[in-house]
């Protein structure tokens, strides 16, 4: 199970888990080839927060692995129509799909793309569809 991932290390999970991983550095791979600056950037992030959310959830409920495993896929599988490589709007889909999932599991450390919002009221913010009535 050696180079599961740069950031993560091998540790006690279910099978699957490194299934996951695999597919995230392989793509990750893939587009490096044809990404350069900020798109290859957001790509990396995106691949760092999904080996993480992969890692942190591999023994969480059922529905939680699930919403990881189709971030994992959204990633994975957003082509451009036209040829082989995401296009920046397809990286930018990914990236509000992860960073849903991201909050979604408590987990808005592991945005990606922190300054795109302030990390304290995200932490701080109710969850959506929470309304306030004042």
């Amino acid at each position: 199970m050696e180079g599961i991932g740069l950031a993560v290390e091998q540790r006690n999970v279910p099978p699957g888990t490194d299934v996951l991983i695999r597919k995230v550095d392989s793509h990750l791979a893939a587009v490096r080839v044809g990404l350069h600056g900020p798109e290859l950037e957001l790509a990396e992030r995106l691949a760092r927060c999904l080996r993480e959310l992969v890692v942190s959830t591999a023994h969480a409920s059922a529905a939680d692995r699930g919403q990881v495993r189709a971030a994992v896929h959204y990633f994975v599988l957003r082509r451009e129509s036209r040829g082989r490589l995401l296009s920046v709007r397809s990286l930018a889909a990914a990236e509000r799909v992860v960073d849903r999932v991201a909050r979604q599991l408590g987990r808005a450390d592991l945005l990606a793309e922190p300054s795109h919002c302030d990390r304290a009221t995200l932490e701080t913010a109710p969850p959506a569809g929470d309304t306030v009535n004042r």
